[in-house]
């Protein structure tokens, strides 16, 4: 069985039906809790985010509450100072510019602050079902131990051999799949490689044996 084929095939085992992890109800929240989510993780975005978003449950109370309210209720996420500052002018944008709606075009969306490819290729896939395929630190981890992609590459490099290790159809289930085998079975520490039927690709398992 070709290698591709059996990586896909133990994900579907695995995740049958993937789902993003972070919480949210409407385009915006999306958008914010994928910049927030930044070297944090879902669960601890998805605590902030609750509390945010039930205070001010709108864009227009966003763009009123002071960035001290802001900064308080999303310390815990990390770098949060920054983050603040990257909600505001968001929140400011799709107000001002885009009536109040996440734009689709992946152009203006890498425009916004703190909003880069990544959390484009996120947004997008969540959002709309479009195929793409975003490279976090999960994602790159289990690229570079299954031998998909090469120690030194970097993560435009790496989303352009998965586009074509994946058929395009696939790439966003594809995306979330790699996030939670990632965060759940090939983690950084102690990865559960005992059971894993992918350890004959993977080099860390190798590294072990």
């Amino acid at each position: 069985m070709k290698k591709n084929k059996s990586i896909s095939e133990y994900l579907d085992e695995l995740f049958p039906n993937p789902k993003c992890e972070l919480n949210y109800t409407k385009d915006y929240e999306l958008l914010i809790a994928i910049m927030l989510s930044a070297q944090s993780t879902d669960k601890r975005v998805n605590e902030c985010s609750a509390i945010l978003f039930k205070k001010y449950d709108s864009l227009e109370k966003l763009s009123k509450a002071s960035i001290n309210s802001i900064e308080t209720i999303i310390k815990p996420v990390g770098s949060f100072r920054k983050k603040s500052k990257y909600l505001k002018e968001i929140v400011n944008q799709l107000i001002e510019n885009y009536d109040s709606k996440v734009p689709t075009k992946r152009e203006i969306l890498e425009s916004f602050p703190g909003v880069g490819r990544k959390t484009t290729n996120v947004f997008l896939s969540e959002y709309y079902n479009y195929p793409a395929i975003a490279v976090d630190t999960h994602v790159e981890r289990v690229s570079k131990r299954l031998r998909i992609a090469k120690d030194e590459d970097n993560v435009k490099i790496i989303e352009e051999k998965l586009m074509k290790f994946y058929p395009k159809k696939d790439w966003a289930r594809k995306h979330l799949q790699m996030v939670l085998f990632g965060r759940y079975y090939c983690k950084a520490l102690k990865p559960n490689c005992s059971n894993c039927k992918l350890k004959h690709f993977c080099k860390e398992h190798k590294k072990k044996t």
